[in-house]
């Protein structure tokens, strides 16, 4: 993976929001998973900014305005909190911080994930854009990263170039990104 000569690698920002894994009870395997899709997917270069946080809307909201707005990163993917329980705040925290909601991110990814398990109608996620990033929730489980990311993943590159983004493009034998022809 190379970036056209002079220019800077494109920036991505993994999220994992976890109580436990960001207090290290157990190891972030979601956030690590997300990086790997990345790679598989991705033809372009990039760079990731990469935390583990804890269920906390302040800190989430400060982190999404950090990566998007310090760090440049022209897509940002949380894993995790998108659940009901009290402690999931993820999606709150991306509403918060967004000024366009993409509600058909949230709705494709929970239609696709009703095929595996009934319970993807208590998924809250949701996706926005803030400036010139795009910020996705994903559920915290790594086979539903896949799952999710996969349903959502083609309409991505072609969503950073209308927001004014790098262009991003895949690896079209593993994952092929829609781009209405010109």
């Amino acid at each position: 993976m190379t970036a056209p000569q002079g220019a800077s690698p494109a920036r991505i920002g993994v999220l994992n929001v976890s109580d436990r894994a960001s207090a290290g009870v157990y190891e972030d395997t979601p956030g690590k998973a997300c990086v790997a899709l990345l790679r598989e997917w991705l033809e372009t270069a990039f760079e990731v900014d990469y935390r583990v946080v804890p269920d906390e809307r302040e800190v989430l909201e400060s982190e999404l305005r950090r990566m998007a707005d310090q760090a440049g990163c022209c897509l940002i993917v949380t894993t995790g909190g998108t659940g009901p329980s009290a402690r999931d705040v993820t999606p709150e925290a991306t509403v918060a911080v967004c000024e366009k909601l993409l509600p058909g991110f949230g709705e494709l990814m929970r239609a696709a994930s009703l095929a595996f398990v009934p319970t993807a109608i208590l998924s809250r996620q949701t996706a926005g854009i803030r400036g010139r990033t795009l910020i996705v929730n994903l559920p915290g489980r790594p086979k539903a990263i896949r799952e999710n990311l996969q349903a959502v993943f083609p309409a991505i590159p072609y969503c950073i170039d209308l927001i004014g983004g790098p262009r991003l493009e895949t690896r079209e034998a593993v994952m092929r990104a829609f781009r209405p022809k010109v």
